[in-house]
């Protein structure tokens, strides 16, 4: 038994709540090192005779990467606290892992278990409910519709008619939203996220001059309270994004800071390192990476923390926005963010507050600071894999594990899962131009736990590299538009919505990874339906063994995306999986 590799902390992903009954209980060991894993638990004043009460369960096998197994377990604690340990067996010896090391026999002094003391219900990981079942769709709002030309900013070229620059304007509105929420419901969305609409300098709206109005080439705040209640009409929740890490090189507070320099009484708003405050030829102060138009707030400065704080209870409680995404969110200090869960919180309970982080973001999902963070280690994993066909089915599967690992269950059903963004090519060009390709990692985006997030256009099959290019204008041509891969999309979102197993009411578990012809399998599960995918991320033709998929039927149902049927068929013993293609079966 390789001990080194067994791992349990009784804290974050490795033990927590998940409801106000639940405890979730995780080991990691090495991979195929232990035969089963039992837990040996029971409250702590629970004695008999002199002798403590326990319990001994077998922990399951959630997933398993090149490297370790994961072992899970769900407990319910009668009195809602609990002493653990792990039976750690190989098939020749068990030993009892403990927070005091490897025993031979359980210990009997339950100072060495480890220890829950109590789960309290207010520690318990919250995040909206609606979240679960909510499937969002991006949207640059200068590039989705222009419906009000009337306040189209200077200079405003007709739709479409150039390539995206960094600076170039095409009148994306409002009213231009209002007027395609029709294809959002068609396509089957329940939740837009808008990137920056506060009145600001760039085509982007990341550099804000005033967080407190809307950006005059977007509407007013009449159309904008219009557009939530449309929105809202259809069953479609809207996210903001709050660029609190920094302002825009036109804020009045940073233009006074320029003008009066150490004089300002904005000067403690920003980190300055001396003065006279300069932009060229670098700035001498604190930005977003080295953008000398994109200052960075102090938000440990009150009077900036209070400015913030007024803007994020403000957009909530006037105008019934559903949540709010924050921009570099881990750069800004854990104590501000808990405020402002608390601003957010009081003013809608059930508001969703995600922050854009790209690596392990456990600090700030305990409960006391976001909802989610968006997931880009499954965005790497799955575009590295499907689109650009750059890592083997192992590695991808590795990858994934570890993702779903990373966290606790009920932070990862909430997870905001994107393929690309404004930020990053779009996945037909990352794939290539390869319809099949894009339509595989739609598969499995969808099918994956969390709340999964579509950027505009993709849908319909618009490509684009790096930004700006993949901000172009949306394409309302229909004779231009990829209808195909539209149709295969929301099929896919009308399973999510009816079927709780292809959802975010099902677990997930990778079962098969295959390097050499270079496919995977998967498998969703809840107490009414198991599903077993078969993706195959080769050009070939492949044939999988059947005992790969299925343990003793051999009559299932399959399910098609194409023409959105569920037929029974009989296997046999190979299964026949097209190049870039897949097989979906419900046994």
């Amino acid at each position: 038994m390789i001990k080194e590799a067994i791992f349990h902390r009784p804290k974050n992903n490795f033990a927590y709540a998940y409801d106000k009954d639940t405890l979730h209980i995780m080991l990691q060991s090495k991979k195929d090192d232990l035969q089963s894993v039992e837990l040996l638990f029971g409250d702590p004043y629970d004695w008999v005779n002199e002798k403590w009460q326990t319990q001994r369960r077998p922990m399951r096998k959630s997933g398993s990467t090149s490297l370790y197994d994961y072992w899970t377990i769900d407990v319910e604690p009668e009195f809602h606290r609990m002493r653990y340990a792990f039976a750690c067996i190989d098939g020749e010896e068990t030993y009892f892992y403990t927070e005091r090391g490897f025993f031979n026999t359980a210990p009997a002094d339950i100072g060495n278990y480890f220890c829950f003391p109590y789960l309290n219900n207010v520690d318990v990981f919250s995040a909206p409910t609606w979240v679960k079942d909510t499937v969002w769709y991006q949207i640059f709002p200068e590039r989705f519709g222009n419906g009000d030309e009337s306040i189209n900013p200077e200079g405003t070229l007709p739709w479409g008619s150039a390539d995206p620059t960094p600076t170039n304007f095409f009148g994306g509105d409002f009213q231009g939203v209002i007027d395609h929420l029709d294809h959002l419901v068609e396509l089957g969305i329940s939740g837009i996220y808008f990137t920056p609409i506060f009145k600001a300098y760039s085509n982007h709206k990341y550099d804000t001059i005033d967080y407190m109005e809307i950006d005059p080439q977007f509407g007013d705040k009449e159309t904008f309270r219009k557009l939530v209640q449309e929105c809202h009409n259809r069953g479609i929740r809207v996210m903001l994004d709050a660029v609190f890490n920094h302002s825009g090189y036109y804020f009045p507070a940073f233009q006074d800071v320029l003008e009066k320099q150490d004089k300002s009484n904005y000067k403690n708003w920003f980190h300055l390192w001396d003065f006279p405050v300069v932009t060229e030829p670098k700035p001498n102060y604190d930005t977003f990476a080295f953008t000398p138009f994109m200052p960075k707030l102090n938000t440990e400065n009150a009077a900036v923390k209070a400015y913030l704080l007024e803007v994020a209870r403000y957009w909530v409680e006037e105008f019934d926005i559903d949540g709010w995404r924050l921009d570099v969110a881990n750069e800004v200090d854990h104590a501000f963010w808990r405020e402002f869960r608390n601003v957010v919180k009081n003013a809608k309970p059930d508001a969703y507050i995600l922050g854009e982080i790209w690596h392990d973001s456990m600090p700030w999902l305990q409960g006391d600071q976001f909802d989610a963070v968006m997931n880009y280690p499954f965005t790497t994993s799955a575009i590295d894999f499907l689109a650009k066909d750059s890592i083997t089915a192992t590695e991808f599967v590795d990858s994934i594990v570890n993702v779903l690992h990373m966290y606790p269950k009920n932070v990862n059903e909430v997870a905001f899962n994107l393929l690309d963004s404004h930020d990053t090519p779009r996945i037909l060009t990352l794939a290539n131009g390869n319809h099949d390709r894009v339509k595989l990692l739609y598969l499995i985006q969808l099918s994956f736990i969390g709340s999964p997030c579509i950027y505009y256009g993709d849908e319909i099959g618009m490509d684009g590299g790096q930004d700006p290019g993949c901000r172009a204008c949306m394409e309302w041509d229909i004779a231009k538009q990829d209808r195909v891969l539209f149709t295969y999309v929301q099929t896919l979102l009308k399973w999510r919505k009816e079927e709780s197993v292809f959802g975010n009411h099902a677990d997930i578990r990778f079962i098969h990874a295959d390097n050499e012809k270079n496919y995977v399998i998967y498998e969703k599960f809840n107490s009414e339906k198991r599903l077993i995918f078969v993706v195959n991320n080769s050009a070939n033709e492949i044939e999988v063994p059947v005992n790969q998929v299925l343990k003793t039927d051999k009559t299932v149902v399959e399910w098609h995306v194409e023409n959105d049927t569920k037929q029974s068929v009989q296997v046999s013993n190979t299964i026949a999986v097209n190049g870039l293609g897949y097989r979906i079966f419900e046994v």
